[in-house]
């Protein structure tokens, strides 16, 4: 197998013995993209997920709800993003560039950006995937800005770049979007981008479920980076809630009833009353039932003799 290969998908957790079947199958000349591809149909998995012995930490988190076991390690994580209580986060580098530089200029400062933001929040497993022909000099057909930040990110292992090169002058690129929805699926991460990843969705049902619940789109308002209150929509969960492993459930916010003692609605009534206490509240029928000195029990009974007589 050839050692830049290996040694690409090594990294990734993937076994030498499972990366070098698929070399033989499809051949040493494979596209790594088609290598990683096959990877998945195979159900290979990285060895650092391989090793747990239940399979629940692989399993999809329903929308709101927390995992049980703490992300397994790989890609260089830290020991502390494990006991972390907010999510992973895996950013689409191109498309945020591209979105910051109003899809003209590969802006890298629009990734330092989303990354300062993810940082600031107290994030610590933060991944950025960018094509590693963006390292090259830019051209006049795709000009990039700010490019030395992509070298800093890197030092940082904040930044991968997904494989590419040339043959025969022509540039062979692989599918970094593969990539960065890989990365989230297996991390239980988010997604950072504004691209719906329609063909990955249509590729891997598991793949859309998770794209559909954890896509964190985003927008540029004047060089500041701000994704939505309500990444869901209005009825799904705040951004906060979205970010973290353990969502934390807002205390409801009563408002005190407009008619106050004189109301009339007794336990029905939506209203907060703090002149009453907190346990459940009796209707007003029921609390006239209660101050009758005849038991409502008896008094059925004597209802039904009656009707007996």
């Amino acid at each position: 197998a050839q050692p830049s290969k290996l040694d690409f998908f090594c990294k990734l957790g993937y076994s030498k013995q499972d990366i070098c079947k698929v070399l033989e199958n499809l051949g040493q000349e494979a596209l790594e993209d088609d290598v990683l591809k096959e990877l998945i149909r195979m159900g290979s998995k990285p060895q650092a997920l391989e090793s747990q012995a239940q399979p629940s930490s692989l399993q999809l988190i329903a929308r709101g709800s927390c995992s049980t076991k703490p992300a397994s390690k790989w890609l260089g994580e830290d020991e502390s993003d494990s006991s972390s209580y907010l999510r992973p986060i895996v950013i689409d580098g191109s498309n945020v560039a591209m979105s910051h530089g109003n899809k003209e200029v590969f802006s890298c400062w629009g990734i330092q950006l989303a990354v300062d933001w993810f940082r600031e929040r107290g994030h610590t497993y933060i991944k950025v995937f960018v094509p590693l022909w963006r390292k090259e000099p830019p051209r006049q057909d795709s000009p990039i800005a700010d490019q030395h930040i992509l070298e800093e990110l890197e030092k940082q292992s904040i930044l991968v770049y997904t494989p590419s090169r040339k043959v025969k002058g022509k540039r062979v690129v692989c599918y970094d979007d593969r990539y960065i929805v890989k990365v989230a699926y297996e991390k239980d991460g988010v997604i950072v981008s504004n691209d719906h990843y329609r063909d990955l969705q249509n590729e891997n049902p598991e793949w859309k479920w998770f794209i559909e619940q954890r896509l964190l789109m985003y927008s540029f308002v004047s060089n500041r980076f701000m994704p939505p209150d309500d990444p869901l929509g209005r009825h799904g969960p705040t951004l906060n809630n979205f970010l973290s492993k353990k969502p934390v459930l807002s205390e409801p916010k009563w408002q005190p009833c407009p008619y106050g003692k004189k109301c009339t609605y007794g336990n029905k009534c939506k209203f907060y009353h703090p002149e009453r206490p907190p346990q459940a509240q009796l209707s007003v029928a029921d609390e006239l039932r209660a101050n009758v000195q005849v038991p409502l029990n008896l008094r059925k009974e004597e209802n039904n003799c009656l009707l007996h007589r």
